[in-house]
């Protein structure tokens, strides 16, 4: 069972049927070898965090079809751990979701930080 940054059963991320996220697009923030970002950050996305990752080189907002339908303000998604982390350093950190929250965070990002940033709803 891949477990979440709580200890508990990982959690699907996606709340939407047409946006779904994670590194294999099961709507999880699973990771593995492949997968060099670290994808394992679930977020809800806010206007400052796209605007901020756009500025870093990474636009989250323009759709690339078929793989990846663009974000907008209250999509959830898998972001890489590093980005996130980055984002917390600015204060542009989008809300996390704990339960959806890869377990691997860990090491990259401080528990205590994430949870100052768990999403309330």
């Amino acid at each position: 069972m891949t477990k979440n940054v709580l200890g508990g059963p990982l959690r699907s991320c996606s709340n939407s049927t047409q946006k779904t996220t994670g590194f294999y697009r099961d709507s999880f923030c699973n990771t593995g070898p492949t997968d060099d970002g670290t994808h394992v950050v679930c977020a809800t996305m806010t206007d400052e965090f796209l605007e901020f990752s756009r500025s870093k080189g990474n636009d989250l907002i323009t759709p690339h079809p078929p793989s990846f339908p663009g974000l907008v303000a209250g999509d959830r998604w898998c972001l890489c751990a590093h980005r996130w982390y980055e984002a917390y350093k600015a204060n542009k950190a989008p809300p996390v979701h704990l339960e959806s929250t890869h377990q691997s965070v860990r090491s990259i990002v401080p528990f205590k930080v994430l949870e100052s940033h768990k999403a309330i709803f």
